[in-house]
């Protein structure tokens, strides 16, 4: 048995139950600090009704929680597939260090979902996207009031 096997196990199952309980797609993460898992998460996007509740943002929620902190600095995460743009950022944001996976974006397209578009989508330069984002640099100054506000907080903590 490899050192991955119980974890990428453990992933997968976490999809099948997700699937089997009808909760969203086919996805499951675990997070997992100095070879015990911490935190684990199935995609919840249509039970929760969240787009957001992939699998790799709920195990890293779940994780948080039960770390009792933010930064999960030192951890891996385990996924049964590569995961898409909104998660990846997650996992930077929460300072990952590893994402071990097995199926790549080409598997989860050919069962309908579009990762592989999304990544296309951020290569393009922002207001050329299919949701384009445009700066309204009227509002700059007033916006850039509230990142300043944010420096001078004395118990800011920075993430």
């Amino acid at each position: 048995m490899s050192e991955h096997e119980p974890f990428m196990k453990r992933a997968i199952a976490l999809a099948r139950q997700g699937v089997a309980g009808g909760h969203g797609g086919p996805f499951g993460a675990v997070i997992v600090r100095d070879g015990k898992i911490i935190g684990e998460g199935h995609n919840r996007v249509l039970s929760a009704t969240d787009p957001t509740a992939h699998a790799e943002v709920t195990a890293i929620r779940n994780a948080a929680q039960n770390e009792g902190k933010f930064d999960l600095s030192g951890t891996e995460i385990y996924v049964n597939g590569l995961p898409c743009p909104m998660c990846m950022s997650a996992i930077f944001w929460a300072r990952i260090g590893k994402v071990y996976y097995a199926c790549a974006p080409e598997d989860a397209e050919k069962i309908g979902f579009d990762d592989h578009e999304f990544y296309r989508q951020l290569e393009k330069p922002p207001a050329q996207r299919a949701t384009p984002a445009i700066q309204l640099t009227e509002f700059l100054d007033e916006a850039r009031d509230s990142y300043q506000a944010w420096l001078e907080r004395e118990n800011r903590v920075t993430y």
